[in-house]
Formats: C-alpha cells, sequence, structure tokens
C-alpha cells in the first residue's frame, strides 16, 4: 500500500507561484496514477490535475488550464504540482490522490475513482 505526503503549501499573494509536491513511501511508485484534488471552505472537494503512471499524459480541470503543471520524477517517488499566476479562488486544502492504473496511459479525474489520498496541505492566496 502507498502511503502519500504532500508539502509545500502555505500563504502567496495573487499573482505568485507555488510548487506542491507530494511523497510516496511504502511500496513502488510504479503502476501508479496519480493526481492533484483541492478542497475550498463550504464547497465540495475538486478535480485539479492528473498524470498516468508514466507521466507521459497529463489532464487538467479547466480552471488551472495554462496555470498549472503536474509532473512526476519516479526515481523520487514524487509527485508535483507547479502553481503560476494564483488567484485568491485556488485558496484551498490540497490533496494528493493515488491509484493503480489499469493501463499505462490511464488516467483518472474522478475522487471515488481513487483509493488512496494524502493528508492535505493549506494553499491560501491573499488578493
Amino acid at each position: 500500500q502507498v502511503q502519500l505526503v504532500e508539502s509545500g503549501g502555505g500563504l502567496v499573494q495573487a499573482g505568485g507561484s507555488l510548487r506542491l509536491s507530494c511523497a510516496a513511501t511504502g511500496r513502488t511508485f510504479s503502476g501508479y496514477a496519480m493526481s492533484w484534488f483541492r478542497q475550498a471552505p463550504g464547497k465540495e472537494r475538486e478535480f485539479v490535475a492528473a498524470i498516468t503512471w508514466s507521466g507521459g499524459i497529463t489532464y487538467y480541470a479547466d480552471s488551472v488550464k495554462g496555470r498549472f503543471t503536474i509532473s512526476r520524477d519516479i526515481a523520487k517517488n514524487t509527485v508535483y504540482l507547479q502553481m503560476n499566476s494564483l488567484k485568491p479562488e485556488d485558496t484551498a486544502v490540497y490533496y494528493c490522490a493515488a491509484r493503480l492504473g489499469n493501463y499505462p496511459g490511464s488516467i483518472y479525474s474522478r475522487d471515488d475513482d481513487y483509493d488512496t489520498w494524502g493528508q492535505g496541505t493549506q494553499v491560501t492566496v491573499s488578493s
């Protein structure tokens, strides 16, 4: 079973950048499709970005497309979310999620697709 630990959250001004990291421990990272989700106060958890286990395919929510980049370093067992041009509406707790992919190109964007979650990291964007 993979365990996930997020880091890199914090307080940033609008227009700034942050890079979130999600370190996977417990077993090999290979074969796991990964995603980032977020949940703002009073709102449901929403999809942000996903990546295949090989890292060759990525997928983004429309709200972050062109501003956020998901990537992974298989050797380091880590997934990243580079967030640029941050807006106050990006304020949320960001969660990393993982699941074994059915195929090398499998990519998933629903939270019920995932069975392993990190504890979350807070991102606050001030105006």
